[in-house]
């Protein structure tokens, strides 16, 4: 089985078959670092994302903050609390996906409320279900990079400013490379 970012990397221990866990870094890591960005920070979306967003960070040699989210019950998070310095920096938001936009929404709002010049969010898998596009659209977000895992309609593309970076490559090669018995591993940016 080959899997991309899942939500818990944990879940690969419930399959009782060889799992191939592939990690978005591959496709954005290389992406973001042609870009060139001066004064760059990841940020993490909530404390749960921390462990990813710190991947990314020795990646691309920079700093990284938290946004530490208060939930007044499910799905509706009440206060962002930033960790860390923004004050004109290109912040970076890094998460697995992004289903409603909620979070990454306030996330965004909250880092320009903190002095980020630029903020860009960087998800794998595009859910964008209940008003997400027009969420993303209305929003404080300058970009949302996300892979083809889902599809992402051109019209939600250009109605809120979503980037779609393809992981074909990254799935066909794996996909070649499980079939000639070669590593797997090699594949993931070092």
């Amino acid at each position: 089985i080959m899997t991309m970012d899942l939500h818990a990397p944990q879940i690969q221990g419930f399959f009782n078959v060889p799992v191939d866990h592939l990690d978005s870094t591959t496709v954005f890591v290389p992406y973001i670092k042609q870009l060139n960005l001066p004064n760059l920070t990841i940020a993490a979306p909530d404390m749960g994302a921390a462990a990813r967003a710190k991947v990314f960070t020795k990646h691309l040699n920079c700093d990284m903050i938290v946004c530490d989210k208060t939930r007044a019950r499910a799905n509706v998070v009440e206060k962002i609390t930033i960790i860390g310095d923004v004050e004109g920096r290109v912040c970076m938001i890094m998460d697995d996906m992004v289903d409603t936009a909620g979070t990454l929404t306030r996330a965004a709002q909250a880092l320009k409320d903190h002095g980020a010049n630029r903020v860009v969010a960087y998800c794998t898998h595009a859910v964008l279900s209940g008003g997400a596009v027009d969420r993303i659209a209305q929003s404080a977000l300058d970009e949302l990079v996300v892979t083809d895992s889902i599809p992402v309609s051109k019209e939600s593309q250009l109605a809120a400013r979503i980037r779609v970076l393809s992981c074909a490559g990254l799935v066909g090669e794996t996909i070649l490379r499980i079939v000639k018995s070669d590593s797997v591993s090699s594949l993931f940016v070092e």
